[in-house]
């Protein structure tokens, strides 16, 4: 738990206030049932009502100080765990950011955000308890045994065995539940998974009518949780009726015991009415402990969820005093790269060699899974080398700071991620200051423009999770567009042209080829036509470079790539 005690002692301020308010309530609740004590044996004397009136505005001036208290108490430690709460998921989400793919993979997207979301939450409401009755039971319990014993010395044995079988079964929950809190929330985020699975693979689910065996496989996940569940809820629901026997079994003992004492004149009634009232606290204020340590093994188990996130420090480093300008731009150069997944059994690149110049176009074709994506991933550092070197302008990307490395570089990816927003916000991710003018230059030359325009908000027109308010293509366009808006001296297109239709790809790529002549660009492409005017083709088959050259040379020289070529053209188109 120290995890979350390194966040709430940075609200040491709310803390403290909570702490003050909280003494107020334990002086307040000690004091009351003395009062009332005196104030019932005073009554019962004929002649001293007047004193027992004045002992009972004592006592409602009191009640008045533990009103402030709680008030005050409950101030001080809802602000703390906000607060608290706030900096774990600025401080954890700052660390996600951060990973690599790797990372993300290794965790899991489902898991990530059960911990930021439903963990963060569950720190939040124990330290809130914490705050609210941790300094308080135990103080209670300390200040009502050193009252019962100095009321009757006799009577508090009684207290003895009861706060033994207490405690032990406090124990028992807490050793108990442990286990059980850490299947629970692991299978929080496989129904999260699943859930987020179904929701993103709706359409593909209904197209094969596979609604019932998805259901069927969400409700055998969510059924486990049920179970689990259900187990630590019958065992903590054993606590409560527990601790109400002894709590009343205590208190009819007690009864008993000082009906006795009063009856032999070693007791008078007020002073037995205090005992039973703070018996009553001291076993109270156990079980309001007896709640915490229930509480604490899933807390432990979320704690050290979030902490696990933070320990892990990025395969890709930041490298904030690394590289930022260089007198070369844009010049890429691969020297014998090979590349590996980190759960891969074998290399996905394999003594990859190349190097391209400002001004170029260089173009990657193969057949699925011959590594063409992965290949310009390592240019932006989205993963590292394994072995081998990448120059972008002469320097190791590795010696670059991390964020100069990508200022240089305009990524389209595969999937054409826009986000929830207007269509300026997401074409603003390429250039932060970019006004009308440039919105209109990049979406002229991603062919956007027009269907831009026929909207009634134009570019803050709204785009929901995901931009699936718009057509694929219209997806993919203005993903071009993001990346064109900048003017990076790297242009990366990772087959960003497949949903486009012929004649709006050859526009695109025309307007392309004029826009980036001061510019190094990358196409990782399906369709021959879209490279078929590259400067540098390269053939990738299994990892490995298969062939390299311009589409002529290609054609005459690699078998795989006049295969692929045939495959898509005409002999006229091939040589035409």
């Amino acid at each position: 738990m120290r995890f979350m005690w390194q966040f709430l002692k940075r609200q040491h301020r709310y803390v403290f206030i909570s702490v003050i308010g909280t003494l107020g309530k334990v002086l307040v609740m000690m004091g009351l049932p003395t009062l009332l004590g005196v104030m019932i044996d005073t009554a019962l004397i004929p002649g001293d009502f007047e004193r027992a009136v004045t002992i009972g505005w004592w006592m409602l001036g009191l009640a008045l100080i533990g009103l402030v208290g709680r008030v005050v108490s409950t101030y001080g430690s809802a602000h703390a765990t906000a607060k608290m709460t706030e900096d774990i998921r600025n401080e954890v989400y700052g660390r996600m950011v951060q990973f690599s793919h790797d990372e993300y993979k290794e965790f899991g997207v489902p898991s990530l955000t059960t911990r930021i979301s439903t963990d963060a939450f569950v720190l939040m409401q124990f330290a809130e308890q914490l705050l609210r009755m941790g300094l308080m039971a135990p103080l209670m319990i300390l200040a009502s045994i050193v009252f019962m014993f100095s009321v009757s010395p006799n009577l508090s044995i009684v207290l003895v065995p009861s706060l033994f079988l207490m405690s032990g079964i406090i124990y028992f929950l807490a050793k108990f539940s442990h286990p059980i809190s850490e299947k629970q929330q692991k299978n929080l985020d496989r129904i999260n998974g699943i859930f987020r699975e179904n929701i993103n693979g709706n359409r593909v689910i209904r197209s094969f009518t596979q609604e019932e065996s998805r259901f069927v496989r969400f409700n055998q996940v969510n059924d486990a949780y049920k179970n689990n569940s259900l187990k630590l809820f019958r065992t903590l629901g054993l606590a409560d009726p527990a601790f109400t026997f002894i709590i009343v079994s205590m208190i009819v003992v007690i009864v008993i015991l000082g009906s006795r004492q009063i009856e032999l004149g070693n007791m008078q009634v007020g002073v037995l009415t205090a005992f039973i009232e703070y018996s009553f606290h001291a076993l109270f204020s156990l079980l309001i402990m007896a709640q915490l340590f229930i509480m604490y093994p899933r807390a432990t188990v979320s704690a050290n969820r979030l902490e696990e996130i933070m320990k892990v420090m990025p395969s890709i480093d930041e490298n904030e005093d690394g590289v930022v300008e260089t007198p070369i731009k844009g010049e890429v150069e691969f020297q014998n790269v090979y590349f590996q997944y980190s759960d891969a059994d074998e290399p996905v690149l394999k003594n990859i060699s190349f190097k391209a110049q400002k001004g170029q176009t260089v173009a990657f074709i193969g057949s699925t899974g011959s590594g063409k994506s992965t290949v310009v991933q390592l240019i932006p550092r989205l993963y590292d080398v394994t072995s081998g070197r990448i120059l972008v302008d002469g320097v190791d990307v590795r010696d670059y700071n991390l964020k100069a490395l990508r200022e240089k570089v305009g990524y389209t990816p595969q999937k054409s991620l826009l986000f929830s927003g207007t269509i300026a916000d997401n074409l603003r991710f390429g250039k932060e200051a970019a006004e009308e003018a440039d919105f209109d230059h990049a979406t002229s030359i991603s062919q956007a423009y027009d269907f831009i325009q026929r909207l009634e908000n134009t570019y803050g027109s709204k785009l929901v999770e995901g931009g699936t308010n718009f057509s694929g293509g219209q997806r993919q366009r203005l993903a071009i567009a993001r990346t064109v808006i900048d003017q990076p001296e790297i242009y990366i297109f990772d087959d960003s042209f497949s949903a486009l239709d012929f004649k709006t790809d050859a526009k695109v790529r025309g307007l392309l080829s004029k826009e980036t002549t001061e510019s190094l660009t990358f196409i990782v492409a399906q369709r021959v036509s879209s490279i078929i005017n590259a400067d540098q083709i390269i053939v990738l088959d299994e990892g490995e470079i298969a062939a390299m050259g311009t589409h002529k040379e290609l054609l005459e020289t690699s078998e795989l790539y006049q295969e692929i070529a045939r495959s898509q053209l005409s002999e006229e188109e091939l040589y035409g």
